[in-house]
């Protein structure tokens, strides 16, 4: 564990005489002063009905291990570790960690952990399969990659917790059919059960965003629905189809699957990408993938995930 300086106590008013309010600088009850970082992202959580209303969607227990992203000032934090029993928190910056490490170190149950959640390895926290509960207010710049690195421990993780734009939120939980329905949402429902639970305005978080948020629950699958030969090959099917997504599925996905193939997959070839179900994507993947004997040749790249 790093070693943190000890927290500041100051007084909004004695840096410029009264004229910037707590809220846009980020005070604590305790006096900690906080602005917000743009470069991380930084949004804080303040609005204590929504935060209760978090925590009781959480619900955690005594038993419970919970790992939350990026604690900020600890909105969440302190109300998660009077109720669970282990507290592992990852968080960026430095003068936020130091600031919970003098204020929640000495708490046996709590553990600070200071770097960027994009390299962090979570099977560090445990080998128990199952036994991680993750909570976050992420960064709506890091929100996918975050949660697509997630997936890479799924097997250590009961389910997650996030705060995220509502856009997003819409994304992971949209249908076939529905307008947001696409790449993010049909990748995440391959691997969980995606439950959008109630929206967040924007005067609940300091400084004040300007979309709306939105509380998502994801909950990795014990069984998969849907298990296709090779994973790869059914993103990079996912991913031509969308990036062409006014087409018809016969000419979106031409450079992948010919016609005659996709005919014999009793697949309506005049659908459109949003129009089809996952089942559908992963009985088109395997077929390219059987034909092809290791997947398609653009599967080996890395996925981003961003549509």
């Amino acid at each position: 564990m790093n070693k943190f300086p000890r927290k500041r106590n100051v007084d909004a008013g004695s840096r410029d005489g009264g004229r910037s309010s707590s809220a846009k600088k980020g005070l604590q009850n305790d006096g900690f002063e906080h602005r917000a970082r743009k470069r991380f992202g930084q949004n804080f959580l303040h609005d204590q009905n929504v935060i209760l209303r978090i925590i009781n969607a959480i619900h955690p227990q005594p038993t419970d291990h919970m790992v939350e992203i990026g604690p900020g000032q600890g909105a969440l934090t302190r109300k998660l570790l009077a109720n669970c029993g282990k507290l592992d928190a990852v968080e960026l910056d430095r003068d936020l960690a130091a600031y919970l490490q003098q204020t929640l170190g000495e708490d046996p149950r709590f553990e600070l952990h200071l770097g960027d959640v994009l390299k962090f390895d979570f099977s560090t926290l445990s080998n128990v399969p199952r036994s991680l509960r993750v909570v976050g207010n992420l960064p709506y710049n890091i929100s996918t990659p975050c949660m697509f690195h997630l997936l890479n421990y799924s097997h250590l993780i009961q389910d997650m917790t996030f705060m995220l734009q509502l856009e997003v939120v819409q994304r992971l939980a949209a249908q076939p059919g529905d307008e947001e329905f696409g790449r993010l949402g049909l990748m995440m429902q391959y691997y969980c059960e995606v439950e959008h639970l109630f929206d967040v305005p924007p005067g609940a978080f300091t400084p004040q965003p300007k979309v709306c948020s939105a509380i998502v629950r994801l909950t990795p699958h014990r069984e998969l629905p849907v298990r296709v030969l090779d994973v790869r090959c059914l993103q990079d099917v996912v991913r031509v189809a969308f990036t062409q997504r006014r087409k018809t599925l016969k000419n979106s996905l031409r450079t992948l699957i010919s016609e005659a193939e996709l005919s014999k997959l009793s697949i309506d070839l005049g659908l459109r990408p949003e129009n089809l179900s996952l089942a559908d994507y992963a009985r088109i993947s395997d077929s390219i993938t059987r034909a092809a004997g290791t997947g398609s040749k653009a599967a080996q790249q890395e996925e981003s995930y961003v549509e």
